[in-house]
């Protein structure tokens, strides 16, 4: 790889490659825009500091989902540590991948009951994702929301298959009871 080499162009272009799985990975181990932010960047600078350490027996992105998934559990670590829950207003803007989205600012693309809905239902699922345990949390990610294979799981959790197998079972079990318990919120 010629940025094992030194050259920082050819590792901008790796960046600009896997930085939106990166994030969406993060921010579905996390459930915060801003934090998710911050270990992306903390992966991508280890990634570049540790770069000539890639010895390529897996793929880089591989290499590169292992480096977020570390730095996204350890943040997991500490938001639940220093976690103050906080009472959410109607009035506070809701963080999204394109920025904050003020409530005095509604889109006249989507009537506002729908998209009141639509929010709902997405805060009840990511929700359920937050509540999945680490390890389950991480194969329903990496599975059902990154879409990658159950080869690329086990080599970047370095699990047998037949062990994502089966949290991938129990993670979305879990998902159906809790969605479930949630349906008549909705």
């Amino acid at each position: 790889m010629r940025c094992q080499k030194g050259d920082v162009d050819a590792f901008e272009q790796l960046v600009i490659r896997h930085q939106k799985k990166m994030f969406n990975i993060s921010y579905r181990m996390t459930g915060d825009f801003n934090e998710a932010a911050e270990v992306v960047q903390d992966a991508f600078v280890a990634a570049y500091k540790n770069i000539k350490g890639f010895r390529g027996s897996a793929g880089f992105s591989t290499w590169l989902y292992t480096i977020v998934l570390n730095l996204s559990r350890n943040r997991l670590k500490q938001m639940k540590a220093r976690a103050v829950k906080e009472p959410l207003s109607l009035d506070d803007p809701v963080r999204t991948h394109e920025g904050e989205m003020k409530p005095d600012h509604p889109s006249n693309d989507v009537p506002v009951p729908d998209r009141l809905e639509r929010h709902e239902v997405e805060q009840r699922v990511h929700g359920c994702i937050k509540s999945l345990d680490d390890e389950f949390r991480e194969v329903v990610v990496l599975r059902d929301i990154q879409g990658l294979s159950y080869r690329e799981i086990c080599d970047m959790l370095r699990l047998a298959e037949g062990t994502v197998k089966s949290r991938l079972h129990r993670a979305r079990e879990s998902l159906r009871v809790c969605l479930k318990k949630h349906r008549g919120e909705l």
